[in-house]
């Protein structure tokens, strides 16, 4: 078994609508992760940050898309373009947990057909994600895959 540290700082911790952190691992990598008091509009310039519940969905895509690319890969068909669009709904309740997410997986490269890259997307997702172990439960993730 093994423990991962991550450290978060405040950058701002006073009062304003925007409360900012810096998430850091022990090697020195920060990502910028800021809450919102109030609900922002997608296009608030005052925003510097991706939100905790879109940093989830950072972590769960990213931890897909290395697998995804790993197994086209192997399968001597890799990925010339590659990138996954993911979308959350929220519940309506406190806390406003997500209740469904779907990853929408589009690449292509040379002999890369759509049912490829959806099966090691639904591989990535079942077998080797742990973004997405973690988030199994009661949590409706659907998976799709197509050309571009």
């Amino acid at each position: 078994m093994s423990s991962k540290i991550v450290s978060i700082d405040a950058l701002d911790a006073g009062g304003s609508k925007h409360s900012r952190f810096v998430a850091q691992n022990p090697r020195g990598d920060r990502i910028t992760l800021e809450a919102h008091h109030e609900a922002p509009s997608d296009t608030d310039p005052s925003s510097i940050g991706l939100g905790p519940m879109e940093a989830l969905l950072a972590a769960l895509g990213s931890c897909s898309a290395v697998d995804v690319q790993d197994i086209m890969a192997k399968r001597r068909t890799p990925l010339a373009r590659y990138r996954i669009e993911l979308e959350g709904t929220r519940s309506d309740g406190i806390p406003a947990r997500y209740t469904k997410i779907v990853m929408r997986h589009i690449g292509g490269g040379e002999n890369v057909t759509a049912a490829q890259l959806e099966k090691a997307a639904r591989l990535s997702f079942e077998k080797y994600c742990s973004v997405a172990g973690s988030l199994r439960g009661d949590i409706e993730i659907v998976i799709e895959a197509s050309l571009e």
